[in-house]
């Protein structure tokens, strides 16, 4: 039960950001790199992935993990691109102007 219990709390940590192919697929969404990384989770696909921004010659990066689950690991790459876009355009500007390197969303 303790093994279930740490497998959900892993992956909404950010904890084994790993892609579930050892590939990431990347798409620039305006001035941000945006890198699908989807994870296996059995024989389905959990979304997950990165938004990275260049300020001042720093990288930073937001890493999002969600709940949605898929059969199909091309699913989840296109669902990632729309879920950056997404959390791109409610955040704005505000989503790097905590100059912090790195956090959830």
């Amino acid at each position: 039960m303790a093994g279930f219990f740490s497998k959900i709390l892993g992956a909404f940590s950010g904890g084994g950001d790993k892609p579930a192919d050892g590939k990431e697929h990347m798409q620039t969404i305006g001035e941000y790199a945006v890198y699908a990384t989807p994870r296996k989770e059995g024989a389905q696909y959990r979304l997950a992935g990165r938004i990275e921004h260049v300020t001042n010659g720093a990288t930073l990066v937001r890493n999002f993990v969600r709940a949605d689950l898929f059969s199909s690991e091309t699913d989840t790459v296109e669902t990632t691109f729309r879920k950056a876009r997404q959390i791109i355009e409610q955040h704005g500007p505000g989503l790097f102007a905590d100059g912090a390197a790195e956090r959830q969303v």
